[in-house]
């Protein structure tokens, strides 16, 4: 049966016993409470974090069994066609030099279990740590009962968001992605450059001057059915970014939503993405991951990019949605139809491990 209690897993650790809930926006002093936060970003905004008492080692997977969607069950925010003529507007808007870059996404949404029939997160997240094993997979439930609007997100992110440790902070944005380093192009390559610019400046906002650098530009890493193009960019945290009471409201307005995500300039690829994309993205291509607050104060946190991540919520009828998210990274060189082959790429292995035949 699934747990009814609020429980998160991160880092090899199972947290349990729900302390508060907090609106980050509203109220981010409150990550200063000593602890163990998890923290769950939506693409639009909205960044709410859950402190919970008890942390121990977790099992190596739960006792249950994953009841996901059968695999025709999936309908798509946009199809193909609509997907195509929405890489075409975008790249338009390159022509006319309104961005250099933006990313394209679309969700997928499947019928599954209802507001009384909640399915287990923990087992999904057990699903894809055995099928499709990523460095900052993780999971939280917080059921409706415990914190006034819940939340379900199962996460198998190869991508670094945001790590904090020891007053330094470092992101690593990944931008291109093949199925072989071979099918990696040039296109990917100049991707890759413009959004680690961008991740640059973003640190840029909040770190000691002279201490921002690139250290691996344009690395490769092999993840399952996939290789990705990764960049990595860390800086010190100035004295004052660096308080527990300051390090939040700073890092998110700085960074928040991801480079990778949005695209470049950050502030025109959202509002092209908010015109094109006909459905909020949620927890997809927001945050997911963890923030431990020891009793002097010393912060640790490590947050992925919410991609590779399915989120549940029931709808207004009652009926359970279970969610999922891909997407694809728009320049003027893009061509549409390699385009949406991506995101199917991207998507084809998480959503067949989530379904049943």
């Amino acid at each position: 049966m699934p747990e009814t209690a609020a429980s998160a897993r991160f880092a090899g650790l199972r947290l349990g016993d729900l302390v508060e809930s907090v609106d980050v926006r509203e109220h981010p002093e409150r990550l200063a409470e000593p602890g163990w936060w998890v923290l769950v970003g939506e693409f639009e905004g909205r960044v709410r974090a859950w402190r919970f008492a008890d942390a121990r080692p977790a099992p190596s997977r739960a006792d249950r069994t994953w009841l996901g969607p059968h695999a025709t069950g999936w309908s798509s925010s946009l199809g193909r066609d609509a997907y195509v003529a929405a890489v075409e507007t975008v790249r338009a808007h390159v022509r006319e030099g309104d961005v250099y870059q933006a990313n394209l996404c679309r969700v997928l949404t499947a019928e599954l279990g209802s507001v009384d029939d909640v399915p287990d997160a923990a087992a999904l997240a057990d699903v894809l740590a055995a099928g499709n094993p990523a460095p900052y997979a993780g999971y939280v439930h917080v059921p409706r009962g415990a914190d006034e609007d819940g939340v379900w997100v199962v996460t198998a992110s190869p991508e670094l968001f945001l790590r904090v440790q020891d007053g330094v902070v470092t992101s690593a944005p990944i931008k291109g992605t093949a199925t072989t380093r071979d099918g990696l192009t040039p296109k990917d390559v100049a991707e890759n450059v413009m959004i680690t610019d961008l991740v640059r400046n973003d640190l840029q906002r909040v770190c000691e001057p002279g201490t921002v650098e690139v250290t691996t530009l344009l690395g490769v890493e092999e993840h399952p059915g996939l290789v990705h193009l990764v960049s990595t960019v860390q800086g010190v945290l100035t004295r004052r970014h660096r308080a527990v009471r300051a390090l939040w409201p700073a890092l998110l307005e700085a960074t928040f939503p991801p480079g990778s995500v949005s695209g470049a300039p950050k502030s025109s690829a959202l509002g092209i993405i908010d015109a094109l994309e006909p459905v909020p993205r949620g927890p997809y291509c927001g945050l997911v991951g963890w923030s431990h607050v020891a009793p002097d104060g010393e912060v640790r946190a490590e947050l992925a990019v919410g991609i590779r991540t399915f989120w549940w919520e029931p709808d207004d009828d009652g009926r359970g949605r279970l969610r999922f998210g891909t997407g694809a990274g728009i320049t003027w060189g893009s061509d549409a139809s390699a385009e949406w082959a991506e995101t199917e790429l991207k998507a084809a292995r998480l959503v067949a491990l989530a379904s049943r035949t």
